[in-house]
């Protein structure tokens, strides 16, 4: 039997815990907080951020990294990306054999510009690590922890990895494909929050689904552009990872970059709207990390400026709004310089 941890005792972090204590595996579940693992253990809950679940008794919980890390062969990373280089910090001193690492969480990291996968191989040595693979797709917490049906995508340059980890998690709720295209499902998955943002502020500032799906089917456009200038296969951004999280996260009210985007297109600073929300919202720091990162490789992306100026430069959203309605006029699948071609327009069949 498997002995995987998981890091990261939030929404996300507990609903895998779940799937995973389903599939029979040992569990155990990290988080800072002494109260929440005592709650956890105790009380089979975490009212905070699943209210109303309960979780399975295999899951044990604790707030010492080094009891959680003990005899591991898998570590799951659920926490925001902010945190990631810390927690792997504490994790390379803690660690005694190599382990294949997991991570489900999606940002880009600003100033770098490096995704996860790759934060991780920076911070831990080869010799620590068997593999490492991202679990990505549109997936609420809220649902999956009460087993509702779920399908997302298992990624990884090594593709027995990716197979491992399907194994790890797959059952009658829990759907998971493979795909090898690492870069694809992190750039898919780490993006969409920046449109979801955008689809909350349309909505916030009362624009109906007209607003909306534009924003949704342009926004794909301009992740599937520099997902591309990074070396991504065109097919991903058509797929879970691409649109099928960006969907889930423009459209429903659990997604907390669209509440957040809501918020702040009726008129509250994003201050504010962290500081009402309590939680980590990944959109905002990688809209900060994708404007960087897409101003650097020259590539087009209109409505990751403007959410940027928006929240780093006090820009009015309804200015922003005019600004990308007012743009030259193009053509739909040409976007890019003449002879390129619009990569939502050359999918492989």
């Amino acid at each position: 039997m498997p002995s995987i941890t998981v890091l990261g005792a939030g929404s996300w972090g507990t609903a895998l815990s779940v799937v995973l204590a389903d599939n029979n595996h040992q569990v155990t579940l990290w988080g800072r907080s002494a109260d929440s693992a005592r709650e956890i253990n105790e009380n089979h809950t975490n009212v905070k951020y699943l209210p109303g679940v309960l979780l399975p008794e295999t899951i044990q919980a604790t707030n010492d990294l080094q009891e959680a890390l003990k005899g591991s062969d898998t570590i799951l990373l659920v926490v925001p990306t902010k945190a990631m280089r810390d927690i792997l910090k504490d994790i390379k001193s803690n660690l005694e054999r190599p382990v294949t690492f997991v991570h489900a969480s999606k940002g880009i990291e600003p100033e770098t510009y490096l995704r996860v996968s790759e934060i991780i191989e920076e911070e831990i040595p080869e010799n620590l690590r068997k593999a490492v693979v991202v679990l990505s797709g549109p997936s609420h917490a809220e649902e999956v922890s009460t087993r509702q049906p779920t399908t997302v995508t298992s990624s990884s340059v090594n593709m027995k990895a990716a197979e491992f980890v399907q194994d790890l998690f797959m059952n009658t709720n829990f759907r998971v494909y493979t795909n090898p295209d690492l870069i694809g499902v992190e750039i898919g998955g780490s993006l969409k929050n920046i449109i979801a943002l955008g689809a909350g502020m349309t909505s916030g500032l009362g624009y109906g689904d007209n607003a909306k799906a534009a924003l949704m089917t342009r926004g794909l456009a301009e992740i599937a552009r520099l997902g591309m200038k990074l070396g991504a296969k065109p097919m991903t951004f058509a797929g879970l990872s691409g649109l099928g999280d960006l969907i889930v996260t423009c459209t429903s009210v659990h997604s907390r970059n669209w509440r957040a985007g809501n918020m702040i297109g009726k008129g509250r600073t994003v201050p504010e709207v962290l500081e009402e929300m309590g939680m980590v919202v990944e959109g905002i720091r990688t809209t900060k990390a994708a404007y960087q990162l897409a101003s650097l490789e020259k590539v087009d992306m209109p409505i990751t400026s403007g959410l940027y100026d928006v929240l780093f430069n006090g820009k009015e959203p309804e200015a922003a709004v005019e600004e990308l309605m007012g743009r030259v006029k193009k053509h739909e699948v040409e976007d890019l310089k003449l002879g390129e071609t619009d990569p939502l327009n050359d999918m492989e069949p």
